[in-house]
């Protein structure tokens, strides 16, 4: 600490302070949290990043730092310099609540007009006016500690990876527009007019030709940009631990990350994670979830009742199960009272609303069984799904049926998680989990064809490799994701390096040969010279500072975020440029059509 001001240097932060400096002289800068004028007595709360102390003056104060006080006001900046003593009255709800500093020189740095909202912890101000003067909001002690947390974060995973032999290698920020799945963000070429260069979405071909180049093991805390909807758990512009290594296979890289988050949740939080971290298929989360990235700190797992509905008088399970797809339910224990018709008439629209076709229910009321669809059904037959759902008194059984199993899965999966939030169901800890053997391909019923679900460089399991064109629904992927608490935070795989796989690959993709080497050219080039074995992940720093501090929101742990429509209101940006600058860049503006009248 070697501050200096005016030949005043700072001895100590305000929030150091303790009992053990008692007597001491102590010199503090920071912002005035509030002043209590008490006639011949007052009281400042100076605050900095560290925390608050009270600075003292009373009538035997030097007049001019006494007149100084006097007239301090919210958010003055000073420095103060005094004794450090015991408090008459003491505040425990703060560490520095024992002591005080008797004020013998004071310093104004800084005058302050009136803030537009009041600096203090979990503000009430809409978030709106708080995002506009974000330079004032970042004041509030909960928002610092949000960074400063992210800060040690970022800290202890270049320490770790450090340790384990990763070298840090920066990769470019205007990079060739290749598709990874997201929209680009561009940039137009002064130089090269009618060129635009893109704005990274991962470091993926970078971090690849790095393992090329023979660094083998590489990480970087990279900044991503995505031209994406934004929702509370993803920003146009997001930070990524980006990791790769190479002769490795899946388990080398996973084990690598369980490594990194055992140590960062020790070493920031206290918190011990007990490894090896849970592992399921992607079949398996679906089927038991409802999603590839399941919240498991609760149970209400998906019941499949195709089997003993396949043949029953209600035609809309019969038929589901015999249109090839299946019936399952979700059954939620003692909700009886909560669930009411009225709230499951709401839940029906819930499905409705992403595509579901309703939903059926029974309700086990205190007075007697209830069911939507009771009068299609024997009492065998109710008997027999009430047995498989394990429903008792109290409890509310929901279901979904579907022709296509595709459908049902991810519906009764948000349904899970809608009826877990009504029901209040306590979702405490931290529930890792590993997500492996993604499928390769997916069905896209709007092309009537098979898509890829990652990016083209990810390598398809060994066994799965004579099939790739044969029977691509059965194909299995080498990729893996990372999910905490039902949130995805990391994406990885094993890559392709042998070349006549990624031709396959590229060809699967729609790619001719032509177009696959215009876009991808500079890495199979790169691969022709000896490419090892190699696979990676990125892991989202964001997303995680966000789940270890258990904020509800991206904008509480990013310094400058944007708003929903991917705008700052601090600058107002994005903004327009004049035409000077459009002109260098070769660029004209198209009007936007006018509405009618």
């Amino acid at each position: 600490m070697a501050e200096t001001i005016k030949g005043l240097k700072r001895t100590h932060y305000c929030g150091e302070l303790r009992p053990s400096d008692i007597g001491k002289e102590a010199v503090v800068f920071g912002w005035v949290q509030r002043q209590r004028d008490l006639g011949q007595l007052i009281f400042i709360d100076l605050r900095d990043r560290t925390g608050i102390v009270q600075l003292t003056f009373d009538d035997s104060t030097d007049r001019e730092a006494f007149d100084k006080a006097f007239s301090a006001r919210s958010e003055y900046v000073l420095a103060a310099r005094g004794v450090v003593r015991e408090r008459d009255s003491k505040n425990m709800d703060i560490p520095t609540g024992e002591v005080e500093i008797y004020v013998q020189e004071l310093r104004v740095l800084g005058k302050a007009e009136t803030p537009p909202f009041e600096i203090v912890e979990n503000s009430r101000v809409k978030e709106d006016l708080r995002l506009k003067y974000r330079y004032l909001d970042l004041r509030r002690p909960d928002l610092q500690r949000n960074i400063l947390m992210r800060h040690k974060i970022a800290k202890i995973t270049r320490d770790y990876f450090d340790e384990n032999g990763f070298i840090e290698i920066e990769t470019p920020m205007l990079i060739k527009s290749t598709p990874e799945g997201a929209r680009d963000f561009l940039v137009p070429s002064r130089i090269h007019k009618g060129s635009f260069y893109a704005l990274p979405q991962s470091p993926q071909l970078y971090k690849q030709l790095s393992m090329v180049a023979g660094f083998d093991r590489y990480m970087q805390i990279a900044r991503c940009f995505r031209d994406e909807d934004l929702r509370a758990d993803r920003q146009p512009e997001f930070t990524q631990i980006d990791l790769e290594m190479s002769f490795v296979e899946m388990e080398d890289v996973l084990k690598i990350g369980e490594g990194y988050v055992q140590r960062v949740f020790k070493d920031a939080l206290g918190v011990d994670i007990p490894l090896p971290l849970p592992r399921l298929t992607y079949k398996e989360a679906m089927e038991r979830y409802g999603s590839d990235k399941p919240d498991t700190r609760f149970g209400m797992e998906l019941i499949d009742l195709s089997d003993l509905v396949k043949d029953c008088g209600f035609g809309v399970f019969s038929g589901a199960v015999q249109g090839g797809g299946s019936v399952r339910c979700i059954t939620a224990k003692n909700a009886v009272s909560v669930l009411t018709r009225k709230e499951i008439d709401k839940l029906t629209d819930m499905i409705k609303g992403i595509g579901g076709k309703g939903l059926a229910w029974i309700r086990m009321a205190p007075d007697g069984m209830k069911a939507s669809f009771s009068k299609f059904m024997t009492e065998e037959e109710m008997n027999a799904i009430l047995a498989r759902a394990g429903a008792e008194t109290g409890d509310v059984v929901l279901i979904i049926a579907d022709t296509k199993t595709s459908h049902v899965l991810p519906q009764l999966g948000a349904l899970r998680l809608e009826v877990a939030d009504k029901l209040g169901i306590e979702r405490k800890g931290y529930n890792f989990l590993w997500v492996v053997e993604f499928p390769f391909f997916e069905f896209d019923e709007d092309l009537g064809q098979y898509v890829a679900m990652h990016h083209p460089f990810t390598a398809p399991l060994e066994e799965c490799i004579p099939y790739l064109e044969s029977d691509q629904g059965n194909v299995r992927a080498q990729a893996y994701d990372l999910v905490l608490n039902g949130i995805e935070l990391s994406s990885g795989s094993i890559r392709i390096t042998d070349p006549d796989l990624q031709k396959r690959m590229f060809r699967l993709l729609g790619l001719s040969e032509e177009e696959s080497y215009q876009k991808f050219g500079f890495l199979t080039d790169a691969f022709k010279y000896g490419a090892p074995p190699h696979g990676g992940m990125g892991i989202g720093l964001d997303r995680l500072v966000m789940q270890m501090l258990g904020s509800p929101t991206l904008r509480d742990v990013v310094a400058f975020p944007k708003v929903q429509n991917a705008s700052e209101l601090m600058t107002e940006a994005p903004g327009s440029v004049d035409t000077q600058q459009l002109d260098e860049l070769g660029i004209q503006l198209k009007a936007e059509p006018q509405a009618e009248a």
